[in-house]
């Protein structure tokens, strides 16, 4: 399980638009990186569009949005243009990055059993370095609290 101090782990997954996005290209700058469950449901919107609506923010912190999921480029392309999303949104079918950052997990709902990504947000440093994690966010105020840290 990673902590605070270790060093992100790297990877390389394709954005919305299929270009290879790495994380080692943000390398100077914060970098809020976050793990959610899918497109286009409640929570995941909420999250996505709170990420958003603080977007000014973070550029004036010299801090890039990444969020990622399970969802393929072209669910990330509709759901970026269907809410407006200014960040990038990074696509992990094969669960490179999502098992690196170990948010693949099991999860119950209902009283079933499955494994999913566990809604997770780290803050990466200009040096690539983890500041913070925080687990099992909250969508509506992940954004805020995020800023907040930076």
């Amino acid at each position: 399980m990673l902590k605070v101090g270790d060093r992100a782990p790297l990877f390389t997954l394709s954005d919305k638009d299929g270009n290879a996005v790495s994380l080692e290209d943000f390398r100077g700058k914060k970098v809020v990186l976050y793990f959610y469950p899918k497109d286009n449901t409640p929570g995941c919107t909420r999250q996505a569009c709170a990420f958003a609506a603080a977007y000014q923010a973070f550029n004036q912190k010299n801090a890039v949005v990444i969020g990622v999921s399970r969802d393929g480029v072209a669910s990330h392309q509709k759901f970026a243009q269907k809410y407006s999303l200014p960040f990038i949104l990074l696509s992990d079918p094969d669960l490179s990055a999502i098992t690196a950052y170990g948010v693949w997990q099991e999860k119950k709902l209902y009283g079933k059993v499955s494994m999913g990504v566990v809604r997770t947000t780290f803050v990466i440093d200009e040096e690539g370095v983890i500041t913070h994690i925080m687990p099992k966010v909250k969508p509506d105020t992940n954004a805020q609290e995020v800023l907040s840290l930076i």
